[in-house]
């Protein structure tokens, strides 16, 4: 084919912001033909697609599989076949092996051939990544020429570190620099973002795009929001959060460098609308990528099943949530009448199978061997198990994946029973605390989005958000019978979990010692429990399981 004209200055660029699978080469290449399609027909010269994007990311161990390293190799050169048509170029990640070893790299794709790669050179190693693991780190990279356009493409933890990667760009020439990122969500984590561009901005004097995953991946939420920002720091554009698409940006040179012509500036949701929009899509690709059909919860009457239900709704819609209350003699009238409520107003089924009968089956079997002890926790957790096999029976029957509902205060301490109320495939509220929960299920109630499947207005009944907490596992139980009052727990494991701060830290802030020094000790007994959880949507900057992990065999105590 001819040679394509010489990009001097003028440069559209598309930035395709999508929902990979992890695996699914063939359904991601087929993603990024698609793509690239509509980049042509908008006239772009380049579509940059995000970190390891045809591998899906983050892939984990399944990159030490020769097999699928091959499968993402050959899709590279069957995509790098298709630019022969004279369309947009392309950037995309994908796992790279040689005979130096694995890396986490970039093709660039042009004129029908593989034009170069650039592998990541910081490969990040705390929090939810540790790519050390399976990748080696890349050289030091020089600038792609593309079409007569110097590009720097550093991949993600390269413009984070400082090994001066983005200097090196820049002096080696680069005009532009634009990163492929595979960049999890937290609460606030798009603020760290800009000030992270903002500084490799400042140091380069160079424009930065940077191009962001979307989507769920097991405990992971990608939420999208690529960005730009000019040389002089001005923000080019933002593209939406949690929303897929192809985005076409224009960019034009003059006497200062490149500069963006224009470009949309997307409304970005305020936190509480962020968390529910990625706890909902965490949960919706967890059930739509691992194929299942539909979900089933256990709908109590309570505050963390109400919203566990409306996230639900809002991800897969009411046709595929089955909800199942579940009463025995503790439960409260209002329990059962806030349950159908709930259930009403977001529309699903709602069925009702009392525990009765099972439950003092079991007591009858094992009176011989508990003869002659007084009734207590183990009689309590038997009615939670009960109900744990009862959801987890109908999901066997009907191929509907159980969420499960505990709260990360709960999961903290403890407060949850091993084969009952954690059993469960996913869950949507893992790492939230209780006080988040309630001050989401009032956001959802005078919110709502486009995207979101379920009704408008007010999803969980008022009732269900003013009444006190309870297990209703024995008669008058109220949560603050075992805990202490949430606002003070939840402050207390913010700084324990979070910041992994100290007892006398707390204790200088006004805390009781005593108090704290039990909540140290509950943390730190239930890591067995934790480890046999399901997994969930991380929401904060250190989650349990990918972020804090703590031996489950440990007698350190700092209280």
């Amino acid at each position: 084919m001819p040679a394509m004209p010489a990009i001097t200055d003028r440069f559209r660029l598309a930035v395709a912001q999508l929902n990979p699978t992890v695996g699914d080469v063939a359904g991601n290449l087929e993603r990024a033909r698609k793509a690239r399609a509509e980049a042509a027909e908008a006239g772009a010269d380049l579509i940059l697609f995000t970190e390891l994007f045809l591998a899906g990311y983050p892939p984990e161990d399944l990159v030490l599989k020769p097999a699928f390293v091959a499968a993402c190799m050959a899709a590279v050169e069957t995509f790098a076949k298709e630019t022969a048509d004279g369309g947009p170029g392309v950037v995309i990640g994908c796992p790279l092996s040689t005979e130096a070893g694995l890396f986490n790299a970039v093709a660039v794709l042009d004129g029908g051939a593989v034009v170069t790669w650039r592998s990541k050179v910081d490969l990040p190693n705390y929090g939810e990544f540790d790519e050390k693991r399976v990748f080696q780190a890349g050289e030091m990279p020089g600038p792609v020429n593309f079409r007569g356009l110097r590009l720097g493409i550093p991949v993600c933890e390269d413009i984070w570190g400082d090994l001066g990667i983005c200097e090196t760009l820049a002096e080696s020439g680069a005009e532009l620099l634009i990163v492929p990122n595979g960049s999890p969500f937290y609460r606030g984590k798009l603020d760290v973002r800009h000030q992270m561009v903002l500084r490799q901005v400042i140091e380069t004097d160079l424009p930065m795009v940077y191009a962001n995953q979307l989507g769920g991946q097991d405990e992971l939420v990608f939420d999208g929001a690529s960005f730009a920002f000019n040389a002089d720091r001005s923000l080019a554009f933002q593209y939406p959060q949690f929303q897929a698409g192809v985005f076409v940006c224009d960019w034009v040179k003059g006497a200062a460098g490149w500069q963006a012509a224009g470009g949309t500036v997307a409304e970005i949701p305020d936190d509480d609308a962020a968390v529910w929009q990625a706890c909902v899509l965490g949960l919706g690709d967890y059930v739509n990528k691992n194929g299942f059909k539909s979900v089933i919860l256990g709908l109590s009457g309570g505050i963390d099943s109400a919203v566990c239900a409306a996230m639900a709704v809002d991800a897969l819609g009411a046709e595929r949530v089955h909800t199942v209350m579940l009463p025995y003699r503790y439960t409260a009238e209002t329990s059962l009448e806030d349950a159908a409520a709930c259930a009403k107003t977001l529309g699903i089924r709602y069925d009702i199978v009392p525990i009765a009968e099972p439950v003092e089956g079991f007591l009858s079997a094992l009176a011989p061997m508990f003869a002659g002890s007084g009734a207590g926790i183990t009689e309590e957790n038997l009615q939670s198990r009960t109900r744990g096999t009862i959801l987890m029976a109908i999901s066997n029957k009907f191929g509907a994946m159980v969420v499960t509902t505990g709260n990360k205060s709960e999961m903290s301490v403890g407060y949850a029973t091993l084969y009952g109320d954690m059993n469960g495939g996913f869950n949507p509220i893992k790492d939230l605390y209780k006080t988040e929960v309630f001050r989401l299920a009032r956001w959802r109630n005078q919110n709502h989005r486009a995207a979101l499947r379920g009704p408008e207005g007010a999803v969980v009944p008022e009732r269900i958000i003013t009444k006190p907490p309870s297990a209703e596992l024995r008669a008058d139980q109220k949560d603050e019978d075992s805990l202490p009052p949430y606002d003070t727990l939840d402050a207390i494991l913010r700084h324990l979990v979070e910041a992994d701060g100290g007892v006398d830290d707390l204790v200088a802030e006004g805390f009781d010692r005593d108090t704290v020094a039990h909540i140290e000790k509950l943390l730190y007994i239930a890591e067995y429990k934790r480890r046999q959880s399901a997994p969930g949507v991380k929401v904060t900057r250190k989650n349990f399981g990918r972020d804090r992990r703590y031996p489950i065999t440990n007698r350190f105590r700092e209280g």
